[in-house]
């Protein structure tokens, strides 16, 4: 059974820091702080993946690694690898974007000069630790130290332009290439390791405090990466290790020519034939790091658009069957039980992909900003709301819903939503009545984007899909925006409607009512 409860989005580079970027130090603390404050038991983040092409998580160069432009400089000095005397002269960074190419370019050099000392202190705790993650994660650290350390030598190509022995393994140049440059390999390892422990550490203090991080796993992965790269033969490539068949989705209302979105293709009957083992490694690994995963593209796993690498559009594509109920059974054997997984199920869905959720009990969702201009049964309309759901007001992919108001919505629709939210001539209100009516609904679980806790408009709003711009990904919240007043609105909404930590004063686990994690808890 899945507890009533609700939760705010915000990815970890949307923190306060002074480094240019959110990071796993004391903003993210600060947050959890505001969230207990605020009687909020799930934090939302996007792909924790090393961000690709337009600063996205969603075209990481691996869907294993971590983005090491996460670790917090502060952490670093707490565990003695940098000195405060390092930070001193960090440059003035704006506190409301991130700067992805200068705070990048500064705290690389913070990492690399903390993994010069870590290697010359090879008899500290630290290094005992060190060695015992590259151990514990050689599955796939190796591999992804070789393709990241290939394409920084490479000056950032794709891997299909490296040099012919590299780009297709041949393993005497592999071996040749790994001896040579030990160092570069090590280098990415530590990041890596930095990363995982900082974000251990982060995610135990959540769950002391009775609060479940709640990640994302993109049903694709990019084609220049090493998840490709390192097994070509699970994706539809051709000899030469270009696709064949690409991603994407059909016409639809939205786009007369579909979403050609290029990633390649899975290989489904090889992957079934393998018994789903790289699959079964991936949702291990993502469910290792985070309490509970939103699989992005559900209904990709029950048929796919299958599209010509050929072609220019997403127009003539096909259907093609997805691995369906065998994939998610292989995710429970691996897992001894059930799946805390909820289905992004946004679009055109049909009974199939019903059948499929409920046969292994996954929640979908529903995004308030869809609700309004139409019928008035729309399946966005709280009162509509089935048990089961995790509704939104509106995701990473949406306006902020003043956005919305301000500079989408039709008028038909704000008329609509005037009268369902009662707000009369106040349009300043849409951001907290459309918080309460989710929160009065019977869905189980609301997430709300902190953006709309605070009622920003469109300047905040995280991501505009297909688009690249410097704007994407970029919006940041400020230290002085989590008000005590702003969570005492949200603690009162959640104690009014039952979503609130549980009235004995324990904290128990969103995630193990999923079918997850065990109870948690709370903290002394």
């Amino acid at each position: 059974m899945i507890r009533r409860s609700s939760g705010l989005l915000l990815h970890v580079s949307s923190l306060p820091s002074r480094f240019g970027v959110g990071d796993l130090g004391p903003g993210a603390y600060a947050f959890l702080d505001y969230m207990t404050r605020a009687g909020q038991t799930l934090w939302q983040v996007l792909p924790l993946c090393p961000v690709g092409y337009g600063n996205s998580p969603y075209a990481s160069p691996s869907t294993f690694a971590a983005d090491e432009f996460l670790i917090s400089p502060e952490r670093l000095i707490e565990d003695g690898i940098l000195r405060e005397d390092d930070v001193e002269d960090a440059p003035s960074f704006p506190a409301d974007r991130v700067s992805f190419e200068a705070a990048r370019i500064y705290k690389s050099a913070l990492l690399d000069l903390a993994f010069v000392r870590h290697r010359e202190n090879d008899d500290s705790p630290l290094a005992a630790e060190y060695a015992a993650f590259c151990e514990a994660h050689r599955d796939w650290l190796d591999e992804y130290a070789l393709f990241a350390s290939l394409k920084d030598v490479h000056g950032g190509a794709p891997w299909i332009e490296w040099d012919r022995p590299l780009a297709h393994r041949q393993p005497d140049a592999l071996a040749a290439w790994a001896s040579e440059h030990a160092a570069r390999l090590d280098r990415v390892r530590f990041g890596q390791f930095i990363f995982w422990r900082q974000w251990t550490a982060l995610r135990q203090h959540a769950n002391r405090l009775g609060i479940q991080i709640f990640g994302d796993l993109p049903i694709y992965v990019a084609y220049d990466s090493a998840d490709v790269w390192a097994n070509r033969d699970l994706f539809r490539l051709d000899a030469d290790g270009r696709p064949t068949h690409v991603a994407g989705v059909p016409p639809d209302y939205f786009s007369e020519t579909g979403q050609r979105w290029g990633n390649p293709l899975y290989r489904w009957d090889s992957m079934a034939a393998g018994g789903f083992t790289w699959w079964r490694r991936r949702m291990a690994h993502t469910l290792a790091m985070v309490d509970l995963v939103r699989l992005d593209h559900f209904r990709g796993f029950e048929a796919f658009w299958s599209v010509p690498a050929s072609e220019p559009t997403a127009i003539h594509g096909t259907w093609e069957q997805g691995p369906g109920a065998a994939l998610f059974q292989a995710f429970e054997e691996e897992r001894g039980g059930p799946l805390p997984i909820v289905a992004e199920d946004l679009g055109l869905i049909t009974p199939r992909v019903r059948e499929l959720m409920s046969r292994f009990g996954f929640p979908g969702m529903a995004i308030l900003q869809f609700a309004f201009g139409g019928r008035h049964d729309s399946e966005f309309l709280p009162h509509t709301f089935r048990r089961g759901l995790v509704a939104y007001t509106g995701t990473h992919d949406n306006n902020t819903i003043r956005g919305w108001w301000d500079g989408e919505a039709t008028s038909d629709e704000r008329e609509h939503a005037r009268d369902y939210l009662n707000l009369g001539d106040s349009p300043d209100a849409l951001h907290r009545a459309g918080v309460r009516a989710l929160m009065a609904s019977v869905a189980e679980v609301v997430v709300t984007p902190m953006q709309d806790v605070l009622g920003l408009g469109a300047s905040a709003r995280m991501n505009t899909p297909g688009t690249v711009g410097e704007e994407n990904w970029a919006w940041r919240v400020r230290s002085e925006q989590l008000t005590d007043a702003s969570a005492e609105w949200l603690r009162q909404l959640t104690t009014l409607y039952g979503r609130g930590p549980l009235a004995d004063g324990s904290a128990t686990s969103t995630v193990s009512e999923f079918g997850g994690s065990e109870t948690v808890a709370p903290a002394a």
